[in-house]
């Protein structure tokens, strides 16, 4: 198969659309119960904790769910455990 095959057009398929599903809007969210603020604000305590021991100022972060990472207390610990693995210059033994 050569690079002309595969970027030639080809034509659709009988019954295929060109159209891609379009999501409704955004979608409502409940608010979080106190509960699970206080262990958003942990998990951002840990995040934060592992930001100071980590040689890493600045980072991105997105979402696969539509909900924001931010308000996932498992995911912000996820980063938070990423972070980690990025220790300080200092920390590191040497080369």
């Amino acid at each position: 198969m050569g690079l002309r095959s595969l970027f030639r057009r080809r034509p659709a398929a009988a019954g295929a659309s060109d159209t891609l599903p379009v999501a409704d809007g955004p979608e409502t969210r409940e608010p979080l119960t106190a509960e699970q603020l206080l262990d958003l604000e942990g998990a951002w305590a840990e995040l934060a904790a592992a930001q100071e021991v980590s040689e890493l100022t600045n980072f991105h972060a997105c979402t696969r769910n539509g909900r924001p990472w931010t308000e996932d207390p498992a995911a912000v610990r996820a980063v938070a455990a990423t972070l980690r693995e990025f220790p300080a210059p200092e920390a590191q033994p040497p080369r």
